[in-house]
């Protein structure tokens, strides 16, 4: 009764919200973090003419869990399925745009509000609803139920932290997690966690993002950038956030008295705030510039800024020293299998609560390295600048790691299968869709 209780709450409140998700809307649209003209979408209304027929969604917070089930769309796409892909941030829907395959489309997710969801799930009508990793929202996953249609969790993730928060509200979480068809976890701590939250079908096919493809690359570019770093020592803070960048400069300018050609490239998670990073290199003494100019690197430029979509793939085959951020600060680090791919020596701070089984095996293969702060950071790439066979050593360890990890995509691909037929068969019995 107490999770009942509470989700009618959550619900109600959502009735509630939404004069105030407008206004939410806005200020994030002002910053850049909304497409306006896309604002319907986040209000439940679809932006393109659904046709009908049988609907996958797949539903994935951003860019790093778009990258990780692509092959999974291409799969479904290749039998034939629609599939709707929605996320929530402005990069993961330009991504989208440039390598969704035919037959998948993209939208804005909508916010969790009982009669946006509503107004999404009629407009739409999946036949099967698939959230990866961690998203969990109790009114799409109430909403879900009601119609029946079956939810599974890809590539699903659950933190001790998480975990322990849901432990807090034990009904709610029986209820929410009960309805939940099946979830394919990343690891068996993960799957343990998703068991103990009363999900009744719990398997380990292993992480997705080891069998992602390496990151494209303009050929082009790369030889032209490679023209302009030729002969520089150079490494790369690579995603970072807001409250990172000053520590990358700290770093540089360290350094920067051992390696006076030393070159860091800095490529933002958010693109956008280039011209913000740019200031700041220029208020820290440093000679920046910004891809999105055009211009040429020379001698007196010693921090390159890729304020650009989609090219971190470019800057890990130019830099073999590559650290990622999100991990200084408390957001919990990005993928680390997409410079080890590439064969960088990969860094990471401390926090990296969001890819830590990823992280345990790279670290446990001597195949990254760990720093607690702005100081071991600089020594350690330090080190590497000093130990070209010190980053060779790393990333092959790096390399045999990611290969020796692959596997869950096709495992992950026979349940899935699997249940599409189900959803079918039971379609085609009923007489929907």
């Amino acid at each position: 009764m107490a999770g009942s209780t509470a989700l009618l709450l959550y619900k109600g409140f959502g009735y509630l919200a939404v004069p105030l998700l407008h206004g939410l809307h806005a200020r994030r649209a002002a910053r850049g973090k909304e497409i306006p003209a896309r604002k319907g979408e986040r209000f439940g209304l679809p932006g393109i003419t659904v046709s009908e027929g049988l609907l996958v969604w797949i539903h994935a917070a951003s860019v790093g869990e778009t990258n990780s089930v692509l092959p999974l769309i291409k799969s479904f796409c290749a039998q034939g399925y629609r599939v709707l892909l929605t996320t929530g941030t402005v990069t993961s829907a330009k991504v989208a745009a440039e390598v969704l395959p035919e037959g998948a489309i993209h939208q804005f997710v909508p916010y969790d509000a009982k009669p946006l969801v509503d107004r999404f799930l009629a407009a739409w009508q999946p036949s099967v609803a698939i959230m990866v990793e961690s998203e969990i929202w109790p009114a799409t996953l109430d909403a879900l139920r009601r119609r029946e249609i079956p939810t599974v969790i890809v590539n699903g993730r659950m933190s001790q932290g998480s975990y322990e928060g849901w432990q807090r509200m034990p009904r709610l979480a029986h209820r929410l997690f009960g309805d939940i068809s099946l979830c394919l976890a990343q690891s068996d701590h993960d799957a343990k966690r998703f068991s103990g939250l009363n999900v009744p079908r719990v398997v380990m096919p292993g992480n997705l993002k080891f069998d992602t493809a390496p990151l494209e690359v303009d050929d082009t570019a790369l030889a032209d950038l490679k023209k302009q770093f030729d002969g520089r020592p150079r490494w790369l803070a690579a995603s970072t956030h807001a409250g990172e960048e000053e520590d990358i400069l700290e770093v540089h300018r360290s350094l920067k008295e051992r390696f006076p050609d030393l070159l860091t490239c800095i490529v933002p998670r958010h693109p956008a705030r280039g011209s913000e990073i740019l200031e700041l290199c220029r208020e820290a003494g440093t000679n920046p510039i910004l891809r999105s100019s055009g211009s040429v690197i020379d001698e007196v430029h010693d921090v390159y800024i890729a304020d650009t979509l989609g090219e971190i793939g470019l800057f890990c085959r130019l830099c073999d020293i590559t650290f990622l951020g999100g991990s200084l600060i408390e957001l919990g680090g990005h993928n680390p299998v997409e410079p080890a791919q590439l064969g960088c020596a990969v860094l990471t701070g401390p926090n990296i609560a969001n890819n830590k089984r990823l992280f345990e095996a790279l670290l446990n293969s001597s195949a990254a390295v760990i720093v607690e702060n702005v100081q071991e950071l600089a020594t350690e790439v330090s080190d590497l600048l000093n130990r070209p066979e010190r980053v060779e050593k790393l990333a092959e360890n790096a390399r045999e790691t990611v290969k020796s990890g692959r596997g869950a995509l096709e495992k992950t691909e026979e349940y899935l299968n699997e249940l599409l037929k189900d959803v079918g068969v039971q379609i085609d019995n009923r007489g929907m869709r």
